[in-house]
């Protein structure tokens, strides 16, 4: 197979083929239960093939394609720690949307913040987008390739985190990328 002797992949092959059949095999586990040897043998073969089938579409490369990022290849514990990290802003966000809005006088003030954050991973471009929209009271609405980001915030809290570029932070740190943010001045 061609993708796996690719000199443009980031990482190791090998790890990303053996972490994913061990994902697969867990899975396929955890949906049959059954523990016979001839189960096991047939989940294992399934979760290896599957995996060296898929790998090559799990490649996604870079703007420049100069270089191939495997799609699940983050640190797990960093993962789980992001996850925990991006709950607890959640709550936060939630706790200041309802404040701006049950409120008599509702506190809503709309702006859309525009900020630069050049990544070289294209998921981490996508992780970065995604959770800055599942953030309540923020909406991405414009990612471009030059990684102009263009977020509608509901609220001066909202607008605030976008700009103190926290959660570019912790995406930087995620996907193990440089962080190079700067934000826009002139709200559109």
């Amino acid at each position: 197979m061609d993708s796996v002797r690719d000199k443009r992949i980031v990482g190791s092959p090998a790890v990303h083929l053996l972490s994913m059949a061990v994902l697969l095999f867990g899975f396929w586990m955890l949906l049959s239960g059954n523990t016979q040897t001839k189960f096991l043998i047939y989940g294992v073969l399934t979760a290896v093939i599957a995996a060296w089938v898929t790998y090559p579409i799990l490649l996604i490369p870079n703007a420049s394609d100069t270089k191939r990022y495997f799609v699940f290849g983050v640190n797990p514990v960093k993962l789980v720690l992001y996850i925990v990290w991006l709950m607890w802003q959640l709550v936060l966000a939630n706790i200041d949307v309802i404040r701006a809005t049950v409120r008599p006088e509702v506190e809503i003030d709309p702006s859309v913040v525009r900020f630069h954050y050049q990544m070289d991973n294209p998921m981490a471009k996508v992780v970065l987008a995604n959770s800055i929209t599942l953030t309540p009271g923020t909406v991405t609405m414009n990612m471009a390739e030059d990684g102009l980001y263009e977020v509608h915030a509901l609220t001066t809290g909202a607008a605030e985190g976008l700009r103190g570029g926290d959660m570019q932070k912790k995406v930087a740190w995620l996907f193990g990328e440089s962080y190079d943010f700067k934000l826009l001045e002139g709200e559109v």
